[in-house]
């Protein structure tokens, strides 16, 4: 009958796995049809990436069955699963940066003509299969390192295309894009469901699961506890599913007014090569959000208070007294800790243990102020406060979630007792669970006197989150919003819609 909705592209029944005893995935059924984008959310651990990783044959799971185009499949490696149409795409993304968009979109199958590549018809598929999703602008034969993230992020999915694929998995794919990306990134997967094309997509950002999905399986402890249709589901709903709480509980109650305490930072007509004209206050107790579109300057800021891209002209000061802050280790000194937004490239030491990073930043104190036995006694108190999930302190950090890894970060920070700390997306990429508990961990720093500025890219945090709001555009301050602003309101002066505010 024409009124029947398509046969599953993909269904997984029963799917378990195991690993050294511990049950990571437990009876998960999920299916996705042809031209459907179906969200698969969770908390850090719930077993998402274990699942993507069985579609997609990089584990064969212990118990179940998994069905493609309608015959059960067992995948035995990543290639026997894209060579039967299935391709995905990780946040952190695998192309050969000296290479052409060509040679990574046909690497490991290129066509040949006479026993040797046809560099000509490479060229000329890698157009076509370009044209086919709206893009036929990228150069088939451009530098790939040259590219943007959204365009490399392109290249990845022509090169699941080029293999037929009729299923993608995409993997936190915004993670490194700027918002006017995000928006490209709907449009393409848009043209990929008028394709027929079947997406997998799995995200922390709710606002892309609503704005993209039709339907979201929710994963907890390794179990399929829901699936919806996402028209009919409302934050609130797949919130309580995924952690057991209600989004209104998501962002504790701001410090009021009455509860800040002294200037602790100045900044008066701070400037270098990225910032101009910077002035900017930030009180004890004071959470101040610094938002704006990408490249606006907010991660400049940050970086140019912590003296890893140092103020060229202006004045700072912290407590009233006039401080140079010329590196990283000088902002320590003067009781100033910085959380950058790369974790991995700037955060951790992904193959020392939890420990070992957590005492990384007493190194640039001056000896003798805080003994490394004392420090460690500090860390590991903090570890246990910021409730740490991991097998021991002596884990290696790269096989901690998102989540984990940031609060190493932050006790890290917190056992030097600043006084002032910058903090650049403090929850990127992680689960609401954490984040959560980062929020309130962020919200207790400042109620106990320390000074907080927070850049986050995600509105709903930044207005969750600050008393004050600063935004940036350009490499200036565009104007000050107070708490109960609005979505609207930032934007506005993001984009420059609206004449710059005092302050």
């Amino acid at each position: 009958m024409s009124g029947l909705p398509p046969s599953p592209l993909l269904a997984l029944r029963g799917i378990g796995k195991s690993f050294l005893g511990v049950r990571v995935l437990d009876g998960v059924d999920l299916q996705v049809r042809p031209g459907d984008v179906h969200a698969v959310v969770g908390e850090n651990g719930a077993g998402k990436s274990t699942l993507m990783k069985v579609v997609s044959g990089v584990y064969q799971p212990d118990e179940g069955t998994v069905e493609f185009a309608g015959a059960p499949r067992t995948f035995r490696s990543p290639r026997e699963a894209q060579q039967a149409g299935i391709g995905i795409v990780y946040q952190e993304l695998t192309l050969l940066p000296e290479r052409t968009v060509a040679e990574n979109v046909w690497l490991g199958h290129e066509p040949l003509r006479r026993g040797l590549v046809d560099r000509r018809a490479m060229l000329s598929h890698t157009a076509g299969l370009l044209a086919s999703i709206g893009e036929g602008s990228l150069p088939p034969d451009t530098r790939v390192g040259r590219l943007g993230v959204a365009q490399q992020q392109v290249v990845e999915i022509v090169k699941a295309l080029a293999l037929d694929a009729r299923l993608l998995i995409m993997d936190e794919p915004t993670a490194a894009l700027a918002d006017h990306e995000v928006d490209q990134l709907y449009a393409l997967l848009r043209r990929l469901q008028e394709h027929g094309i079947g997406v997998l997509y799995v995200s922390h950002r709710l606002k892309e699961v609503f704005d993209l999905s039709g339907r979201i399986t929710v994963l907890k402890d390794g179990r399929a506890v829901a699936t919806l249709d996402t028209a009919d589901t409302s934050a609130d709903q797949l919130v309580r599913h995924m952690v057991g709480r209600e989004l209104s509980n998501y962002y504790p109650d701001p410090a009021k007014p009455q509860e800040l305490g002294p200037v602790r930072l100045t900044v008066r007509d701070g400037g270098n090569r990225k910032l101009r004209g910077i002035d900017l206050r930030l009180r004890a107790g004071e959470v101040l959000g610094v938002g704006g579109l990408q490249g606006s300057g907010r991660s400049a800021l940050a970086r140019a208070l912590f003296g890893a891209a140092p103020f060229s002209t202006g004045q700072v000061t912290v407590d009233g007294a006039p401080v140079r802050l010329r590196s990283p280790r000088a902002a320590i000194r003067a009781g100033i800790a910085y959380v950058s937004e790369d974790r991995k490239g700037e955060g951790i030491v992904a193959e020392q243990s939890v420990l070992d990073n957590a005492l990384l930043a007493g190194r640039a104190v001056r000896p003798g102020r805080v003994g490394r036995g004392a420090r460690t006694a500090r860390v590991r108190e903090l570890l246990a406060a910021v409730e740490l999930r991991a097998a021991g302190e002596d884990q290696e950090i790269r096989f901690l979630s998102g989540g984990n890894q940031q609060k190493v970060v932050l006790a890290r920070w917190l056992a030097l007792a600043p006084r002032i700390l910058l903090f650049d997306e403090p929850t990127r990429g992680i689960d609401v669970g954490a984040k959560s508990a980062i929020h309130d961990l962020v919200r207790r720093l400042a109620r106990d006197g320390a000074a907080v500025l927070m850049v986050s890219s995600e509105l709903p945090e930044l207005l969750g989150m600050s008393d004050r709001i600063i935004v940036m555009r350009d490499g200036r301050i565009a104007g000050e919003l107070p708490a109960g602003a609005t979505e609207e309101d930032v934007v506005a002066l993001a984009v420059g819609t609206v004449g710059e505010a005092a302050g």
